[in-house]
């Protein structure tokens, strides 16, 4: 029963990132969010079938799975998710230089801190640092995050709010557990722990997307109609 929770939580995943990735971009030409949650669902693509052949700690798929996620976790579901919801919360547009410049850093990223994965957090002071790294960018995007929420609740979106409140909740929480907090009843593939972060980690993209989508439709709504009772909140 685990091993079909944990199958289900990555092809969850990987239809949220590429569904809603593809949706960003053709819906509303955000190349950010969409690449961003594309990576998001290659990363469940790949650790998928990594996982079905056996889990080898000795195949490349294992350290691609690894760089993909030192990828998301230092500057995608970070510095490139806050820069994509701006999009609707200071109607920031980035060149397709930008685009390209911060996904360079994120493969840079990638490939300097996959190695430190794996490492014991007590012995190696890198490795330690890499992980209060990680933890300390999910809480800064969660800051920028309770933004967004207020935002929404601004606009009169309140069930988004608080689903966007809630998914960034779980997200930080599994930050916290990924490194520091190991369940102590999961297994030694960590199996528990990897069902509720793919969960999580899909469940946020797709609410995150249905909360872009009402910011954007209200923006929209004003710029329509430009005349609004003073005082409405913007």
């Amino acid at each position: 029963m685990k091993v079909v929770l944990f199958l289900l939580a990555d092809l969850w995943m990987i239809f949220a990132g590429y569904f809603y990735g593809w949706t960003f971009i053709r819906r509303y030409g955000n190349y950010l969010l969409g690449l961003e949650t594309m990576v998001v669902a290659t990363s469940g693509s790949n650790f998928l079938v990594w996982s079905l052949l056996g889990a080898d700690p000795g195949s490349v798929l294992y350290d691609v799975a690894y760089f993909f996620d030192a990828f998301s976790r230092s500057v995608g579901i970070t510095v490139i998710l806050v820069m994509g919801l701006m999009g609707v919360t200071h109607r920031y547009r980035p060149s397709r230089g930008v685009d390209i410049a911060v996904f360079a850093a994120a493969v840079a990223a990638g490939l300097f801190l996959r190695p430190f994965h794996g490492a014991d957090l007590h012995t190696d002071r890198a490795a330690f640092r890499v992980a209060v790294f990680y933890v300390a960018v999910n809480l800064l995007t969660a800051v920028f995050l309770g933004y967004f929420v207020k935002r929404l609740w601004q606009a009169g979106a309140r069930r988004p709010a608080i689903w966007t409140a809630l998914a960034t909740a779980a997200g930080t929480t599994i930050a916290l557990l990924y490194d520091f907090f190991p369940l102590p009843f999961d297994d030694a593939d960590r199996t528990v722990f990897y069902t509720a972060a793919l969960a999580t980690w899909g469940t946020q993209i797709f609410v995150y997307f249905r909360a872009y989508r009402v910011l954007h439709d209200r923006t929209a709504a004003s710029d329509a109609n430009p005349t609004r009772t003073v005082g409405t909140p913007a």
